[in-house]
């Protein structure tokens, strides 16, 4: 994920760089991600077991879907921010509960430490979206930030990659 998103980020195409420029307010990506993500979470709501408010499952449900399908209505603006933010830390999941019982692995904090502090943005930008806007705004003031930035994550992503086969 690391490495393609730092491939991204790395590359000088034009049209590439407009689409991550406009995605804050993209409304197609906002029908894509939230799209997404509301059926991701209400397959896991779908699902929840006695322990976790199963009984209550259908109210959840529903409460969930009228968010989800309101949220188009009365707040558009950075919607596909929110929507990506609730795919992140939905994959943070998934991978979270993949690493989970690997304590005594020192090589699983390269994966972890990063999931983490992708968990604490997405939080940040959940509630306050348009600073990914400004964040694009400052990122490509210049053409050397998003390069490198793009070639740090491509790097990263690549180093963990390659950790993840050879360990």
């Amino acid at each position: 994920m690391f490495a393609l998103l730092g491939a991204l980020f790395a590359t000088t195409n034009k049209p590439i760089k407009s689409l991550v420029k406009g995605f804050p307010r993209s409304k197609t990506a906002a029908y894509v991600t939230m799209g997404i993500g509301g059926i991701w979470t209400l397959y896991k709501v779908a699902h929840l077991g006695e322990a976790n408010y199963g009984n209550f499952k259908q109210y959840i449900f529903i409460g969930f879907a009228l968010v989800g399908l309101l949220s188009f209505k009365y707040a558009p603006d950075f919607l596909s921010v929110r929507g990506a933010c609730i795919l992140y830390l939905l994959i943070a999941n998934a991978l979270l509960n993949g690493a989970f019982g690997h304590y005594d692995e020192p090589l699983r904090l390269f994966m972890v430490a990063p999931v983490y502090m992708g968990i604490a943005l997405s939080l940040y930008l959940g509630y306050s979206p348009f600073r990914m806007r400004d964040f694009f705004t400052w990122l490509f003031g210049t053409a050397s930030r998003p390069r490198t930035l793009g070639i740090a994550l491509l790097l990263y992503g690549s180093f963990v990659s390659a950790l993840a086969f050879a360990y």
